[in-house]
């Protein structure tokens, strides 16, 4: 078979470009040829995956691979639909190396020719980000003011703010381009500090990207409609409609989108002021529940968007249309859970305004939300003053009396203050380095009181991530990718061995995906699916097996994963399983030993509860 994946690979210090060939039997998607990439030359890869362009829904996300500067080891993130409009650039891949001597813009065209106009752009970012709309806005409409007309066809554009400078998690943001308009419909790499990269270690501020030549792709819909038939017995367009019903809208529970259903239905697992609800009794956990987010947080929502239909796709056409709306704001379950109750937000007024300052400047949003949580827990225990943080108050950071309104409103401004502190290093606010670097510095002057609030799961000395918002152990799984959905995250109770070995199949189920970049809102049926249009089109179905079952090992063979060291890490555990018991009446005598074994130790049973999660994990991952 000739078939190989196309690389534009591009020196940003000197901006010589080349084309690298690599024959799909070696490499069959963006992640085993990021990963191939990032270890020979520290790149930063985007790329599509085979069927990007296609009728499939959801086949459209862009993969981004590369050593992660907050995690400290090989990550993947990706972007909803922007691979839609990289396809017609012709590439599988592009691959940035080396080091703009100043930050510029990377201008990609594929014009109605074979070949791809290339060009590196100096730009002033401190003078862009403090204009107009200000940070990754503003930059997006400056570089869209300077080549726009350019294109025939709307293109695309990759932007960072000044968290890419400031901090190592930066993000990636894009919005798709309707008729010479930027879209509100912000779409994010997030995680893994991906926008912090490509400034920091490549120059590179933005790229836009576009053109008039699409790849060869697969567009016939009568042959796909009949693998489903076989398989499901409905059409693509049928079981892909079933498939997405939680991101468009549930009848069950009368909303839509990740953030309706999942604030519905979270009720006393719902985390809130910095995870301090764990520590809560049920009771008092349903009542915030209902009083601030049934009857206030979640009614607006279902109010504003859900019932108007204030919804949008990321880009490509898709029945899920997940992006639910309000005005400018994007409304999506983990940013704002974690810059909302996990920050003491309950009010959608407040919410919007500190996540659209997050997003502004360009920042990780659950990770963010995960740091200011820390910060305002600080702050009200008096173990950080006002002052250290560049800041005038302390939050309202109890339940008791809280006020949706005001009471979120207050916090909410001390959260975009904060956020203010860090870009402009403010007192001890200087998270170049990392959150967890910052959290291990002031603890060793001031208390381990300090680190011990702080969430997050760590990799070797320095690297971190805020996990994702589930109160569940598998978040905290020791995997070598955490903060994505490589583990499971489901709220029922497995022996921490067996959990290992879930996160591990988990991550393999993901990488099916991952690797030819779905968006997993469609893994209903993409997971089985994928496998069978790879045989139908490539005949390939048993090597992408395998070879995914390689890319899930050479990932875990890097797993640097540190034991928690955050007591609040180990409380997180430690009270998942006492409610698990308690409230959901679970009498598994496996739960039952280890809710006596923390109750005696917390410290030995944390331990030895993540040593065998550890263990779990790579019985499942082990090399051939």
């Amino acid at each position: 078979m000739n078939i190989r994946q196309k690389i534009l690979c591009i020196d940003t210090q000197t901006g010589f470009y080349k084309i690298r060939w690599y024959p799909l039997e070696n490499y069959l998607g963006p992640v085993d040829l990021g990963l191939h990439m990032a270890d020979h030359y520290n790149s930063l890869n985007i790329g599509v995956g085979l069927l990007a362009g296609s009728i499939f829904p959801g086949s459209n996300r862009l993969i981004f691979t590369g050593n992660s500067p907050c995690w400290g080891g090989f990550y993947i993130s990706s972007m909803g639909g922007a691979g839609l409009i990289f396809n017609n650039l012709g590439l599988n891949m592009l691959s940035l190396l080396n080091r703009a001597p100043t930050p510029s813009i990377l201008y990609l065209n594929r014009n109605h020719a074979e070949e791809i106009e290339v060009e590196i752009k100096p730009v002033n970012l401190q003078q862009v980000w403090s204009k107009g709309r200000r940070g990754i806005y503003s930059l997006m409409d400056h570089v869209y003011r300077s080549f726009g007309k350019r294109y025939e066809i709307e293109p695309r554009i990759l932007a960072v703010g000044p968290a890419s400078a400031a901090t190592d998690f930066g993000a990636i943001a894009s919005v798709p381009i309707v008729k010479g308009k930027l879209t509100p419909v912000d779409t994010w790499a997030g995680r893994g500090g991906f926008g912090t990269k490509m400034l920091r270690d490549h120059g590179i501020a933005a790229i836009i990207y576009g053109g008039t030549s699409p790849q060869e792709d697969f567009r016939d819909r009568a042959v796909a409609d009949q693998w489903f038939e076989n398989k499901y017995n409905k059409k693509l367009a049928a079981e892909d409609f079933q498939a997405t019903t939680k991101y468009r809208f549930n009848p069950e529970v009368g909303t839509g989108g990740t953030f309706g259903v999942n604030f519905a239905t979270l009720k006393g697992r719902m985390l809130s002021f910095n995870y301090r609800s764990i520590y809560l009794s049920e009771e008092e956990r349903l009542k915030i529940h209902q009083k601030l987010v049934a009857d206030h947080y979640l009614k607006q929502f279902n109010e504003e968007t859900i019932k108007p239909k204030n919804q949008a796709t990321c880009g490509e056409p898709c029945p899920a249309v997940c992006k639910k709306m309000h005005d400018i704001y994007k409304k999506d379950y983990e940013p704002y859970q974690a810059m909302g109750p996990l920050t003491g937000i309950f009010d959608q007024r407040a919410a919007e305004k500190l996540n659209h300052h997050a997003d502004t400047y360009g920042f990780d949003a659950i990770s963010a939300g995960g740091i200011l949580a820390w910060l305002m827990d600080c702050l009200d225990k008096g173990l950080l003053s006002p002052k250290e943080l560049g800041v005038r108050q302390k939050p309202v950071f109890s339940p008791d009396g809280f006020d949706a309104v005001k009471d979120s409103m207050h916090n909410a401004e001390l959260g975009v203050k904060l956020l203010d502190s860090i870009i402009a290093k403010r007192g001890v606010l200087n998270l170049e380095n990392g959150a967890r670097s910052l959290a291990r510095k002031l603890s060793r002057k001031k208390g381990r009181a300090i680190i011990d609030k702080f969430v997050y799961a760590g990799a070797g000395r320095r690297g971190w991530v805020v996990p994702n918002q589930y109160w569940t152990p598998g978040v905290l799984s020791p995997m070598a990718i955490m903060g994505k959905y490589y583990m499971y995250y489901g709220e029922d109770f497995y022996p921490p061995r067996e959990l290992g070995r879930l996160d591990g199949q988990h991550l393999e189920e993901e990488l099916v995906m991952d690797n030819m970049g779905f968006c997993r809102f469609h893994r209903g049926w993409a997971a089985e699916m994928i496998p069978e249009i790879i045989d139908s089109l490539f005949g390939m179905k048993d090597e992408y097996l395998r070879k995914i079952k390689i890319i899930a090992r050479r990932i875990n063979s890097r797993n640097n994963s540190g034991f928690w060291g955050p007591e609040r890490n180990a409380d997180f555990i430690h009270t998942f399983l006492k409610r698990k018991h308690e409230v959901d009446g679970d009498d598994n005598p496996e739960l039952k030993r280890w809710i006596k074994r923390f109750d005696k130790d917390k410290k030995e049973a944390a331990l030895d509860f993540w040593s065998e999660i550890y263990k779990g994990i790579n019985e499942t991952l082990r090399e051939f």
